[in-house]
């Protein structure tokens, strides 16, 4: 049965990705779960996006705001318009998304069961139930506006949705993941992220089966009298029970990316293996001036998104050092990198399908050197290794939502 695994706080930001930085992330987005269906399958596919952890990994590593609401929105974006012409090769579909696109799932799902001999109509209800679920039975403040359903061409699915508290200024992200789930309303969830919010209303936690039983018999066998006492007494306070102790990720409000954000051991890890296994797995690369060293550090995150284990992913902040943040935090986005990361990739995984694995068997070689090497790695600090990218920004084509980096220098004189 599936189980919830975590939670995490999201700040609540609004705002659109900007077209630049939009069609880069489908790109990456598709190539990084091309080399994960290539390794591990879909299945495996599905089984990260549940995960809260890494889905907010991957949302940094293209990026996107480390620590806010809106990567479940722009990954979700980014993998539906990526994957669509890929589909009938990977067996992997998007649908829904946020506000009227969340509303059009049914259709969607009626359409591709059509094509792949579903069953739409089941598709359809699970789709509604989860919303059902998480818009009603669990009452915690947050009011769904974004729902994203990932299915394969066997009837496996993942749902993510999010709900906004505006009062707040905090949003909440549900996961779902159809394998073993026994019942929709006996704990289904596969994780819920958000904050804390005191005392809620959870009817699907499975110390809520007796109220479920409960309202039932209210319904169908009791008058109105019984009813008002049934429900004085059900409004009596009750003795506390232990929660479950999980997994529990905070995205704080800063923008900036702090040394408390960063597990500096696993970056020092990272660069270490970067410098070491470049010069061995990427000679050719090594010699594009101004970008290659560059490329590689990229490269190895992004080979751990691909190949990490669940626990590595529990700094997200981490994996915006890839490519940076579309806000300019931890630094504007190098597009010459980001394009050369996607340029390898690509190639990578194109001479995969050709039974050639040298590259993507190359990226699985820096993460497992990384790994090696981050016990006993040493490295710059986090502040002055977002100083050396920052100062290498106008070069790279720093770009963010403000504009060209060596533009925005030019008119405040200041990096």
């Amino acid at each position: 049965m599936a189980r919830r695994t975590g939670s995490a706080d999201l700040p609540l930001h609004s705002g659109r990705v900007p077209a630049w930085l939009g069609t880069r992330m489908a790109s990456l987005g598709a190539i990084i779960t091309q080399a994960i269906v290539h390794h591990y399958g879909r299945d495996e596919f599905l089984a990260r996006l549940s995960h809260p952890f890494w889905f907010q990994s991957f949302g940094a590593v293209m990026g996107m705001d480390w620590h806010s609401s809106g990567i479940t929105t722009s990954v979700i974006g980014a993998l539906k318009r990526g994957l669509k012409p890929l589909s009938p090769e990977l067996g992997i579909y998007v649908c829904g998304g946020r506000g009227e696109h969340s509303r059009k799932t049914p259709d969607e799902l009626r359409l591709l069961s059509d094509r792949l001999g579903l069953d739409g109509e089941g598709l359809v209800r699970t789709s509604k139930l989860v919303a059902k679920v998480d818009s009603a039975a669990v009452q915690d403040g947050f009011d769904l506006y974004l729902h994203g359903f990932f299915v394969t061409a066997d009837g496996k699915w993942t749902v993510v949705q999010q709900g906004m508290n505006g009062e707040a200024r905090q949003a909440r992200r549900y996961h779902w993941h159809s394998p073993g789930i026994a019942d929709f309303v006996d704990a289904p969830h596969s994780a819920i992220d958000g904050p804390a919010q005191g005392e809620i209303v959870n009817l699907t936690d499975k110390r809520a089966a007796p109220s479920r039983h409960a309202q039932l018999e209210l319904l169908t066998e009791l008058g109105p009298d019984r009813l008002v006492t049934e429900f004085e007494r059900l409004s009596a306070p009750a003795p506390a029970q232990a929660q479950a102790m999980l997994p529990h990720l905070i995205m704080p409000d800063h923008h900036d990316v702090r040394p408390k954000d960063v597990f500096a051991r696993r970056l020092h890890g990272t660069l270490a293996a970067a410098a070491e296994r470049g010069p061995v797995d990427f000679p050719e690369l090594l010699l594009t001036p101004g970008v290659g060293a560059r490329t590689v550090r990229s490269l190895a995150m992004v080979a751990e998104v691909v190949h990490g284990a669940p626990y590595r992913f529990t700094d997200p902040a981490r994996f915006s050092l890839a490519h940076g943040g579309k806000d300019r935090h931890p630094y504007p986005v190098p597009i010459k990198v980001y394009d050369e990361t996607i340029r390898v990739l690509k190639s990578a995984v194109g001479h995969a399908k050709l039974g050639r694995d040298e590259t993507l068997a190359a990226l699985k070689r820096l993460d497992d050197q990384a790994r090696r090497l981050e016990r006993s790695a040493t490295g710059p600090s986090l502040d002055a290794f977002i100083a050396t990218e920052r100062a290498a920004s106008p070069e790279l084509d720093g770009r963010s939502v403000f504009g060209w980096e060596r533009d925005l220098i030019q008119r405040t004189g200041e990096a």
